[in-house]
Parts: structure tokens; sequence; C-alpha cells
């Protein structure tokens, strides 16, 4: 069942580690960015790991095995097991499974971690638009993704072969900055095969990558911890389960406030941080909404803010009162103002 639309971000007494059995987090701007750790991501998730919290990393990049990613993860001194990862290959790869027969051929437009995902389901990845497949896959191939991949796809496409794909998320985080992600990708194939429609989606924000983390960590109070609206926080809502957005990776403040329903947080943190403490309630004061001393209002078409404080608490107020005056739309009301006097820029 989908989550309940929200008009505040909610509070929580207890640290989040202590009051969920699973954080299913998002790697790319969660825990690292271009290969390397966010600050303070390691030293949060080894103690949230240390007080019994299961740690499960979901991702929607289906370039890497499980096996790679568990490695990089604890080369960054993150211990994890191949098992803890799950990947939109992996979700992709099982909704392919149950439209096919085994060992059906597939034509595979991607890297090594979506080849694995396929023969893992009784799968045969091939590379030519002439080997037969009965269906075409695409999905993140890393920044030296083949060309000649993404052509033959769209040539199986044109034929009519039935399309697939791991995601569509049109960027991706790395150190150097936002980089095209298989979404672009797929659009190109959409485009060179003259298809109105695209293809069938597999990853987050969409139920077969909420399938297949449960199927896979057995989670039973799971908490999503992602940076994206669009793919992490609208899967946990799409999943009826809770979120804890971090702004380290491609949300920003302000979008964050513009947020629809179905993309506002239970939670916000500036960091992995925000898993190993409470959550303080926003409250309603008078015409606006106070979180620890600060205030926040609708004030002459603007969004504002009184009084003095922590700056993420400042952020959780500004969010009630543009997600109340927004109620099932986004809040277009200005905020740089009030945004710049907490020190979190537009």
């Amino acid at each position: 069942m989908p989550g309940t639309p929200r008009s505040r971000p909610d509070a929580s007494e207890r640290e989040l580690h202590t009051a969920y059995d699973t954080a299913l987090l998002d790697l790319d701007g969660v825990v690292y960015a271009g290969g390397d750790a966010l600050p303070h991501a390691v030293a949060s998730l080894r103690a949230a790991e240390a007080d019994g919290m299961g740690l499960a990393y979901v991702t929607n990049n289906a370039a890497r095995t499980p096996e790679t990613v568990a490695g990089h993860l604890t080369s960054l001194g993150v211990p994890a097991d191949a098992s803890e990862v799950v990947t939109s290959a992996q979700a992709v790869a099982r909704v392919i499974a149950d439209d096919v027969p085994a060992g059906s051929r597939v034509l595979c437009s991607g890297g090594e971690g979506l080849r694995v995902a396929l023969r893992e389901r009784g799968l045969v990845p091939v590379d030519s638009a002439d080997d037969g497949p009965v269906a075409v896959v695409q999905g993140y191939g890393g920044p030296d993704m083949r060309w000649a991949l993404v052509s033959e796809a769209a040539l199986a496409v044109s034929r009519g072969v039935p399309w697939y794909a791991s995601n569509t998320d049109l960027t991706i985080p790395s150190g150097r900055g936002i980089m095209p992600g298989n979404g672009t990708a797929v659009e190109v194939v959409r485009l060179a095969a003259g298809r109105e429609e695209g293809p069938v989606v597999a990853g987050k924000p969409l139920p077969p990558m909420h399938r297949e983390t449960i199927l896979r960590t057995g989670a039973r109070r799971p908490l999503v911890v992602g940076d994206r609206l669009d793919t992490d926080i609208e899967g946990a809502y799409a999943g009826g389960v809770d979120s804890l957005l971090v702004l380290t990776g491609v949300t920003t403040p302000a979008v964050l406030l513009a947020a629809r329903p179905d993309h506002r947080p239970t939670y916000v943190a500036a960091d992995l941080r925000g898993l190993l403490v409470p959550h303080p309630e926003v409250v309603r004061d008078g015409d606006g909404w106070r979180c620890g001393g600060v205030r926040a209002l609708v004030r002459d078409g603007r969004l504002a803010v009184e009084g003095e404080g922590d700056a993420l608490d400042g952020l959780r107020a500004l969010c009630a009162a543009a997600w109340t005056d927004a109620g099932e739309g986004r809040c277009g009301l200005p905020a740089d103002e009030a945004l710049e006097r907490l020190g979190l820029g537009a």
C-alpha cells in the first residue's frame, strides 16, 4: 500500500537505527560519490550496524555485480557481503525471467552487473540484435559504456523485441559532478527506434525493486535512505515504508521544499549521521511551524523563517510550511531568502 502524503517531517524519540530493523541504503550520493566515501558515512554505518541495525545496499546502478559493490564498500571501511547488495539489474532480471522461458537469449545493453543478474535467473545474455533475442534489456554500463550496445538495443527494439530497463534515472552523481545515467541511454533507444512508449522498468521507484529488496533482505521494519526524491523517496512511498532523505546527493533544500506529496520524506538529515539520532518534532505555532528554535511561515507570498537555531531544524519547519501550503501539489513559493538565512543556500 502506498504511504500517506505528509504535510511535515515526522519526529522520532528514538534514534532511527534503533527504531527500524534494516536500513535500505542507496549508494551513489548517500554512501559514496565517485567511488569515495562521503563525509561521516563510514563511521555512521559502522555505528548503526554495531548497535544491531541491518544494512542493505539498494542501488539503481546496474553496472557492477553485488560482489564488486561489496568489495568496494569493504575497501571504504564498511564491511559488506554480496548478499547485502540489491541492484536494479537483479530486479529487472527477475521480471524478464517471469516473462520468458528459461534459457532464453536476452540482448544485454549494459555492464557486467546486468549480465551476471541475467545468468543468475537462467537467461543467456547476447550482444547483437541478430542473435535471436526474445527480450532487450538496458542497464547502466558505467562511463565506458559502448555505443555499439546502445545501437544494437535500438535495432532490436525497432524490430518489436520486448524491451526492459533496469531503471530510467537520467543522471548519476560522480566525484566530478552529475553524469548521464541509464535513462539517457533509454531515451536514445526510444528515439532511434521510433517508439512512443518506453520499456518495462524494474528499478526504483517501481514495485519490482521494492519486491526484490524485501525478498533478499527479509526486512520487517525497513527505513529507506536516499538522496533522490524521484527514486528513493518515491519508492519508499509506493512501498508504504518510511524514508530518510540525506542532503549529500542530488536533492537540494529548495527542491525538497517543492516536493510533491509522494516525494516527501519521513525524515530529513544532512548526512548519514541522521541515522544515529532522534528527530525533533515540528509543531504548529500560530500561523506557522516551529522546530527547535526556528519558526517558519508564509509571509507576503514567500516562505520565511524567524528565530535562531539549527539549520536542519529550520529546514524541517520550512518543509511543514511549504508542504502545508501546497497541499496535494507542489509549493511554488519563493524560499531563497529563508534558505540563505539558514545558511543552506538555494
